[in-house]
């Protein structure tokens, strides 16, 4: 595929670096000083940028009739303007607060955990979250996704985040149940980043020529 990168930071290097071993062609890297003449036609756009720019992105993406992975993080408050933008166009999009693989499946089984816990009024509920000292939101937008998907599996009960931001740390996310006699706690660690980065891969890859709002449980295929 012929793939455009939005955001050249640490995840659209990582981004780069791995479609060439993919076997995909980079046909443009865009930063917030290139100018819209400077974005060429593409398969799928991979869109590692800020949450301010995310509107900005998604209606030249419109204009080029660009299919987009979005991986940004902190501009689900803009959702309903973006989604609208791209039904419009008849775009594919894949957003996802995180393209681990592992984090997807992680979110399986935490939800499968709430709703086994959902029926034992003596849990409470938690989720911790620690990423690098340079991660702007908190909490992150994988702890509100976790929280979403246990609260979507009958976990009516209040769930307690929190965040830690320090040092170098790619990602850790807890999700922990204490009842008045034992804890119960699930986690999830990222060695390194570029597990995100091929997980966007594998989205870009699935959203070639669909058209639709999609998230990465939908590119997994789905699960109970």
């Amino acid at each position: 595929m012929k793939l455009l990168l939005i955001g050249f930071g640490r995840m659209g290097h990582l981004v780069d670096e791995l479609a060439a071993e993919s076997g995909h062609d980079v046909v443009g890297r865009i930063t917030s000083t290139s100018r819209p003449s400077e974005w060429p036609a593409a398969d799928v756009a991979i869109d590692f940028s800020t949450a301010d720019a995310v509107r900005a992105n998604i209606a030249r993406l419109a204009a080029l009739q660009t299919n987009v992975v979005i991986g940004t993080t902190g501009w689900h408050a803009y959702e309903p303007e973006v989604r609208a933008v791209a039904g419009d166009a008849g775009l594919g999009v894949v957003a996802s607060a995180n393209f681990s693989i592992g984090v997807n499946l992680f979110q399986s089984v935490v939800a499968h955990a709430a709703r086994l816990l959902a029926a034992q009024p003596a849990y409470g509920a938690w989720i911790h979250e620690a990423h690098h000292a340079a991660k702007k939101d908190a909490p992150s937008g994988t702890a509100v996704l976790l929280r979403d998907a246990m609260t979507a599996a009958g976990f009516g009960r209040a769930i307690d985040i929190s965040s830690t931001r320090a040092g170098s740390i790619p990602g850790t996310h807890t999700v922990g149940f204490d009842g008045p006699s034992d804890t119960i706690e699930i986690t999830h660690t990222a060695r390194d980043r570029r597990g995100f980065a091929r997980g966007a891969l594998v989205a870009a890859e699935w959203v070639h020529n669909r058209r639709g709002w999609f998230s990465m449980t939908d590119v997994l295929g789905g699960w109970g």
